[in-house]
């Protein structure tokens, strides 16, 4: 239960973040209206209302390649000449 509490409150939150920012835009184009309701002897006569309707505008994200140059520093390793002379020097300190 905890765990589909939290991400219903992270899917707010991500929806919000998306209106706050731009990304998503909403706007409604047509009102809703409720349905008529009306009873009689004969029973329960309804009339069918409308369900809203909206315009959702999202933002895009364009990824794409392009070629560049990069310069990388040149890497060069030095092997010691003397192992053992190495180890030596290791120890003494």
């Amino acid at each position: 239960m905890r765990a589909l509490l939290f991400i219903l409150i992270l899917v707010v939150l991500v929806i919000l973040a998306g209106l706050f920012t731009g990304l998503i835009n909403i706007n409604q184009i047509r009102g809703a209206k409720a349905p008529a309701v009306s009873a009689s002897r004969n029973g329960v006569v309804t009339k069918g209302g409308q369900a809203p309707a909206f315009d959702v505008e999202t933002g895009s994200v364009q990824v794409g390649t392009r070629e560049t140059t990069v310069k990388v520093p040149a890497v060069k390793v030095v092997r010691p000449a003397n192992r053992s002379a190495n180890e030596n020097n290791v120890n003494a300190m």
